[in-house]
């Protein structure tokens, strides 16, 4: 059907209204993170909260053990989760994901990243290379190994070995505790020579500032290639449709171990609050906002890339 002239402007008008229009609903403005204490999750939470005050968006973080931050995925009480290791966290995440109650995007936000049990190079050194040494080493070891947070998934594997004897360690007692206790424990060990085995992974700080050696024969428990691993973002089932620009700016988001680790160690050892590491890291690397802003509108639709660039600017 051919439209008459005098009608074309107007169409116009609402055709480019509408398209300025089309981003996220008001509801969408606050952005629901979980935080499960890690401080790899901690850093790349800070990173996506950062650009998304960028935007105009207002970030929240909820700190929360593995299996609440999902509970609140799923009951939409959360909007992202960045941290779904897999497949150390397939036991947990596998009962919600195969309900369809969280959705877990198509990409990985990491890929690169390991996660085992480890120990101090002196302990490997002298003879605890593998998940079949640390039985020989019970009384040196005190018959402990040190983990994560409760509930997390790394401490159901290490029970579940415990539980069923698996490479002898029915004696040994699983000691639970957040990131930064389990790292006061290890590094106390360090400090007195004393044998300890732990729950390490990369990225992290650890990896440049304790000389430690992860531990071969976990292939059955943690996965292949020392736990390697692929870090996956959760989103409730809807979130992309009902929240598209935000979701596109999470669809988007990419680390590398080495950029977690940056970001990780100015939290660690300089003691700067996760939003402040993100924001100088940010500063310091602003062309990794190209490919993060790609096809993302601030809250009110304006370019994405120019606004964020004055938003670090301003700060």
């Amino acid at each position: 059907m051919k439209v008459p002239t005098r009608f074309t402007g107007s169409l116009l008008i609402l055709c480019c209204s509408a398209s300025a229009y089309a981003q996220d609903p008001a509801v969408c403005r606050t952005v629901r993170f979980a935080d499960i204490g890690w401080t790899d999750i901690a850093a790349t939470t800070a990173l996506a909260s950062t650009v998304f005050a960028g935007l105009g968006y207002q970030p929240t973080k909820t700190i929360a053990s593995v299996p609440i931050a999902l509970t609140g995925v799923k009951s939409k009480q959360i909007d992202v989760f960045l941290g779904d290791w897999r497949p150390a966290m397939d036991g947990v995440a596998q009962p919600f994901i195969k309900s369809g109650s969280i959705k877990v995007l198509s990409e990985p936000n990491l890929t690169g990243a390991k996660y085992t049990l480890a120990v101090p190079s002196y302990v490997y050194d002298a003879g605890l290379k593998s998940f079949a040494d640390i039985a020989k080493f019970g009384d040196k070891l005190d018959y402990r190994i040190y983990g994560l947070g409760s509930g997390g998934a790394g401490n159901v594997l290490v029970q579940k070995m415990i539980d069923s004897n698996q490479f002898g360690l029915k004696d040994f007692k699983l000691v639970e505790s957040s990131e930064a206790g389990m790292l006061v424990e290890v590094n106390r060990a360090v400090r007195s020579k004393k044998w300890v085995v732990f729950l390490g992974w990369d990225p992290h700080p650890m990896n440049i500032e304790l000389k430690m050696n992860y531990l071969s024969g976990g292939d059955a428990v943690f996965g292949p290639n020392y736990g390697e691993a692929k870090v996956y973002s959760m989103v409730p089932p809807d979130y992309l449709t009902r929240c598209p620009n935000a979701g596109k700016f999470v669809t988007n988001l990419k680390f590398t171990p080495s950029l977690e680790s940056e970001v990780m160690k100015s939290i660690t050892r300089d003691k700067k609050e996760p939003n402040v590491a993100a924001r100088e890291w940010l500063k310091r690397n602003p062309g990794i906002l190209t490919e993060w802003l790609t096809g993302v509108k601030t809250f009110d639709g304006k370019d994405a890339l120019p606004a964020m660039n004055a938003y670090l600017a301003g700060q």
